[in-house]
């Protein structure tokens, strides 16, 4: 499912964010990738999203080597991955249902079968009766909740998130993580970056724990 070997990412300056970092993650598994601030947690993530493209070394997710692939070619490689932020990236000058509408628009579906695929995400987060509402009107975890819809709305073959309970309550952040971790009991690859240890002891996910760039 997804391989890295060797994997480094060096930004302009010299700053070396990740240096031979190899790993292997198998369809349906749930990892968290951990460490200090600072580690390259945030980096692996946009690497493995194809966000960032590596340096040096090679990932191949889904059969695909993402470091050889033509950048016109990346957008559709992303179809197959759900992507939650910390900030969530929401569009606020719309509905929580056009917010989870707008990755089905982008890729083609017609009207009625994004609406019926989007409600069926907001129902699966918990915000089927928040449909109408904007953003701003919803709490943090429900943003949170929200972000995730939107992220799976595609039915992704793997779900991706980064810090995604750092701006949250303790309440907030345990309904967040429990979705994930339903999404992986239905047999999503789950890819979970964060530094909050009690999730690890809670969860029992396979662990990447990255320190200084590199794997531990």
């Amino acid at each position: 499912m997804i391989v890295a070997s060797q994997l480094s990412k060096r930004y302009p300056g010299g700053y070396e964010a990740l240096a031979d970092v190899s790993f292997e993650i198998s369809a349906g598994q749930m990892v968290f990738i951990t460490g200090h601030s600072g580690a390259g947690k945030t980096t692996l993530v946009k690497l493995i999203a194809s966000i960032e493209r590596p340096s040096g070394g090679s990932l191949v997710v889904n059969g695909q080597n993402l470091s050889a692939l033509r950048r016109s070619a990346l957008p559709y490689v992303r179809r197959h991955f759900g992507m939650v932020f910390q900030d969530q990236k929401l569009l606020f000058d719309r509905s929580a249902l056009d917010n989870v509408l707008l990755p089905l628009q982008i890729v083609g579906f017609s009207r009625r079968e994004a609406i019926r695929r989007a409600q069926a995400a907001l129902d699966k987060v918990g915000l089927l009766s928040r449909e109408k509402a904007n953003p701003v009107a919803l709490s943090g975890g429900e943003q949170q909740r929200l972000a995730i819809a939107r992220a799976v709305v595609n039915r992704p073959t793997v779900l991706i998130a980064d810090e995604p309970t750092g701006n949250l309550d303790s309440e907030s952040a345990t309904q967040v993580l429990e979705i994930f971790a339903e999404f992986h009991r239905v047999g999503v690859t789950v890819v979970v970056a964060t530094h909050d240890q009690s999730w690890v002891d809670r969860y029992h996910p396979n662990v990447l724990r990255l320190d200084h760039g590199r794997l531990v």
